[in-house]
């Protein structure tokens, strides 16, 4: 890949990820009719996201694996893992969090409890007030980077594995469990609600969704200990994925299992069911390491710069842009140029903070 050690297959999920999610918040642009185009946009924003845990959970898995194998994994070992991954992303965080605050004060809106953004806990326990609201998934990130090793160090202390592949396995399938348990309590204690409820108490509550990262850490575990099979089955891994796919977005609605009927279904099965087709697609993808220039180039191009992408996409530069639109008098040929507008200018505004503000950043975190 002339002298890169980026995999294609990785950026691709990247770069898919980052364009379902923007083309669910396109919707807000056209504000079309409850219907197909808004439920096919709608899931391209919910698979957006789980693809990012999936995939972050699979690449923090495999650095922190490397390091719990070949060395006695400490509190050091576990802070500079740490202080790796928040020089990728809370400058960034950090950074458009302000501008968030800086909008809405100007605009006349308070923030209340402004000071858990700041700490990763606007969405901890409970549903997020309307503000900054993409933020939720890096509520989600950020406590899984903190969970998973300081998980291993405590069960370490406590039990003084002798097999440490095997014992980083039952760490990472107990978090799976723990987190999933968090959803049965859930479902134990909260009444049937709409599939909007769901949206906001559940799938976008920081307790309920670790799990989704550690389904990405399983992933990094067994491409390490099964490499012939993790490479033999990758074509059938990514059929199974499509097939549990379907029948989640397709046959869950033909055979009419709705929130409101069956519940546990959704409050405790649905997301770790969509985790785990995401994570039938990582042996494909993680395995195709290059393709020809002419779509690798753009693929990577979004793929490094999809961080800055998510952080900007709807409430700064979205949100900016649609005070000056009136969607009930703009005609749809209108709409379709500020559509345009739109995209082009959360590439723009997104490769100039990664150009000049979060790659000089990860520069300086390489050089220490």
């Amino acid at each position: 890949m002339a002298g890169s050690n980026r995999i294609f297959g990785l950026d691709l999920m990247r770069a898919m990820a980052i364009t379902m999610v923007l083309c669910s918040h396109i919707l807000w642009i056209y504000n079309p009719n409850d219907g197909i185009i808004r439920q096919l946009f709608a899931l391209f924003g919910f698979l957006g996201v789980e693809f990012f845990f999936v995939l972050s959970g699979f690449l923090i898995g495999k650095i922190i694996y490397k390091i719990f194998i070949k060395e006695n994994f400490t509190v050091k070992n576990a802070l500079g893992f740490l202080k790796r991954r928040w020089f990728r992303t809370l400058p960034n965080y950090y950074l458009v969090l302000i501008v968030n605050i800086l909008i809405t004060f100007s605009l006349g809106y308070s923030i209340p409890k402004l000071y858990l953004y700041f700490i990763f806990l606007q969405n901890g326990w409970h549903k997020m007030i309307h503000f900054f609201p993409e933020s939720w998934s890096l509520s989600v990130e950020e406590w899984a980077y903190i969970v998973l090793p300081f998980s291993l160090l405590l069960f370490s202390s406590l039990f003084k594995p002798k097999n440490k592949n095997r014992f980083f396995l039952m760490t990472t399938v107990f978090l799976i469990l723990l987190f999933i348990g968090f959803k049965i309590l859930y479902d134990s204690g909260t009444p049937t609600t709409t599939l909007d409820e769901w949206n906001v108490s559940l799938k976008s509550v920081m307790i309920y969704r670790l799990d989704a990262i550690f389904m990405g850490v399983l992933c990094a575990w067994i491409s390490i200990n099964f490499q012939k099979q993790w490479a033999q089955f990758k074509f059938p891994s990514a059929c199974i994925g499509v097939l549990i796919m379907m029948f989640m977005y397709f046959g869950m609605g033909y055979l009419k299992i709705l929130p409101n009927i069956y519940p546990f279904v959704w409050n405790v099965v649905y997301l770790p069911l969509a985790s785990l087709s995401i994570a039938f697609f990582v042996p494909f993808f993680s395995q195709w390491e290059t393709t020809i220039a002419i779509i690798r180039k753009p693929v990577e191009f979004i793929s490094k710069i999809s961080y800055s992408i998510y952080l900007l996409h709807y409430s700064v530069i979205m949100q900016i842009l649609m005070l000056f639109v009136d969607r009930e008098t703009t005609s749809l040929l209108q709409l379709h140029f500020i559509t345009v507008l739109y995209l082009a200018m959360t590439i723009a505004v997104s490769y100039l903070v990664y150009r000049f503000y979060e790659k000089p950043i990860m520069d300086l975190r390489d050089r220490n």
